[in-house]
């Protein structure tokens, strides 16, 4: 696997699935229609409290008012907004089946259209649902890289509709390949997968447990990435996913990692030969992609106002790397995801560079170019807004990436 295209595995990823977060920054001050959003999150005991508050309203109002809802709502902190949205996408496939996906929005990281598919998946079985899942993805809100992560989203419910066989979920995931796109379907269907087993089991709990059983070795972390169970092609995505287990593997309280569990994961990854370097970038960047949800408490509609102090977190995060190669590709993980494939404002992603110091600041600005040059038309009025927001000495570069 190039560079090239390991870049491109961030930024699509990042996307996620897709595509980007608009938040407002006084939607959380103005409720307007929606009334719940002040009160719907007080006094919620814990996340399936939580979850049957959405459901309810979903059911009551409409999934659509209830993700309108769930955009403006004051919610506890640390709360799981991706998965709140699937628990609405859930309902939306009820009200109205594959067809609902024409309601959804990129909010939440592409929830919505993530639960369309696994719900069609759940209602017309394995083979029989791949053609409505294909024109469902191909429906997917967002930019380039929504249909693809329309397939990751469905490798979380393959890996439950196979009764958390990850080989049966690997062989089912091959299936959604096509040359048109690359087969990066399948290997993010795997991607998905994985993120299911790292911290899933809505599902079928006790199936879920004695997968992680199964497939997890306490004396290698970095299992089943570095087992034959995951192929080749797609253990990039394997190790893009696993960063959760390696967390807990470093001892983490999963709801509250702290920079002692951060040191000791990037060790892990250190344990990847250094003749496959993409696998280890894919780690170290794993790493990378959870700092900015932790550094804004979960609160992923948040990320693109993200201020100085938490941008400079997830710097000091990343300098618990134990050399510049992973460092490196920590900082170019976040800047991936504060930009969110060419679609978040570009704001926190620049001034996130311009906390770098004297020396990495160029290198930084140039990989902000090199994101938007995948997603931005040349010669786009929203290039130049770009490049009219960086420092001099940066503009040059900024105008050649994007053809201006």
């Amino acid at each position: 696997m190039s560079k090239r295209s390991i870049a491109g595995m961030f930024a699509v990823v990042l996307i996620l699935a897709v595509a980007a977060v608009v938040w407002l920054a006084d939607a959380q001050f103005s409720f307007g229609a929606y009334p719940e959003a002040s009160g719907i999150g007080k006094g919620a005991k814990d996340f399936p409290d939580l979850s049957l508050r959405f459901e309810t309203l979903a059911r009551e109002k409409g999934a659509g008012y209830a993700f309108e809802v769930l955009k403006r709502a004051y919610l506890p902190p640390n709360t799981d907004l991706h998965l709140l949205g699937h628990t609405v996408g859930d309902e939306l496939y009820k009200q109205k089946g594959v067809p609902g996906i024409a309601e959804c929005t990129p909010d939440f990281r592409n929830a919505c259209s993530h639960a369309i598919v696994v719900g069609a998946l759940n209602e017309f079985g394995g083979q029989k649902a791949l053609a409505l899942i294909k024109d469902a993805c191909s429906k997917a809100p967002g930019g380039p890289g929504a249909y693809t992560m329309c397939y990751h989203g469905l490798g979380h419910g393959v890996f439950a509709f196979h009764g958390y066989d990850l080989v049966k979920t690997v062989d089912f995931c091959r299936k959604t390949g096509t040359e048109e796109h690359h087969m990066n379907e399948y290997v993010e269907c795997v991607g998905g997968s994985i993120m299911e087993l790292m911290g899933g089991g809505g599902h079928d709990r006790d199936f879920w447990l004695k997968a992680r059983g199964k497939y997890y070795d306490p004396r290698d972390p970095l299992a089943p990435c570095s087992t034959g169970v995951i192929p080749a092609e797609a253990k990039g995505y394997c190790y893009l996913y696993i960063t959760p287990h390696l967390f807990e593997a470093a001892g983490a309280d999963l709801a509250v990692p702290g920079p002692e569990h951060f040191a000791k994961a990037f060790t892990y990854c250190d344990g990847i030969s250094k003749n496959t370097p993409e696998l280890r970038q894919a780690c170290f960047g794993g790493i990378g992609k959870e700092f900015p949800v932790l550094a804004m408490e979960r609160d992923i509609r948040s990320v693109p106002d993200a201020t100085d102090a938490q941008l400079s977190k997830m710097r000091t995060w990343c300098a618990l790397a134990p050399h510049p190669e992973a460092y490196e590709y920590c900082t170019q993980s976040i800047l991936s995801s504060l930009y969110w494939g060419g679609e978040n404002n570009p704001k926190a992603a620049i001034r996130f560079c311009a906390l770098a110091d004297s020396r990495e600041l160029p290198e930084c600005f140039r990989s902000v170019f090199r994101e938007a040059s995948q997603y931005l038309k040349p010669k786009s009025e929203e290039g130049a807004r770009l490049c009219s927001q960086v420092p001099e000495e940066s503009k040059a570069d900024c105008r050649t990436a994007l053809s201006l």
